[in-house]
């Protein structure tokens, strides 16, 4: 556990087949996958600019750990194409999750953290920022809102692979672009 973040809540995979990579973990047992095809953004930004990367998402946990993968589908600047474009495919980063996002936000700032990106889908209680922490690949840390809708959907993610039995493994919410 982090004594400034708490404890890993989700770990994120940046893939160049997202399809590929859902089977591949329902091969370990991982499951069932929350597929949306699309991502809509309320807001995001890369270094300071507003940018538009297009990204498919896929949600599912093993225990408490939530696994996400993402593909992105556009060649807008972000830290996954920064990731896939270095050459690497695979875990990129660790999220932290918090139900005061601001209260964590303005600390890692003043800790002497950069944000790398951040943006937000879902309303105000969305919001998540990625930290400018890479040293190796999978080092990039997360910080993410659940205080809201957002949390609510994992919470269903998590309570849905407590009980999975294997079946429907791929559910779609939002299809392919």
């Amino acid at each position: 556990m982090s004594r400034i973040f708490g404890k890993v809540a989700q770990n994120g995979y940046v893939v160049r087949d997202i399809r590929s990579a859902m089977d591949h973990w329902v091969e370990l047992g991982i499951g069932p996958w929350f597929y949306m095809g699309r991502v809509e953004m309320d807001w995001f930004r890369h270094r300071g600019s507003e940018e538009k990367p297009e990204l498919s998402i896929a949600l599912a946990n093993s225990g408490d750990l939530q696994i996400e993968l993402i593909q992105q589908r556009n060649d807008a600047p972000s830290m996954y194409k920064e990731f896939i474009d270095a050459g690497h495919e695979g875990l990129q980063h660790m999220s932290y999750w918090s139900d005061d996002y601001q209260a964590l936000y303005d600390r890692v700032l003043e800790l002497g953290f950069k944000v790398g990106q951040e943006g937000c889908i879902g309303g105000e209680r969305g919001r998540f920022a990625y930290l400018d922490t890479e040293t190796t690949p999978g080092t990039v840390i997360e910080i993410s809102d659940v205080s809201g809708p957002k949390g609510m959907f994992f919470e269903h993610v998590r309570s849905e692979a407590d009980n999975w039995d294997g079946s429907d493994p791929i559910r779609e919410l939002i299809p392919d672009p």
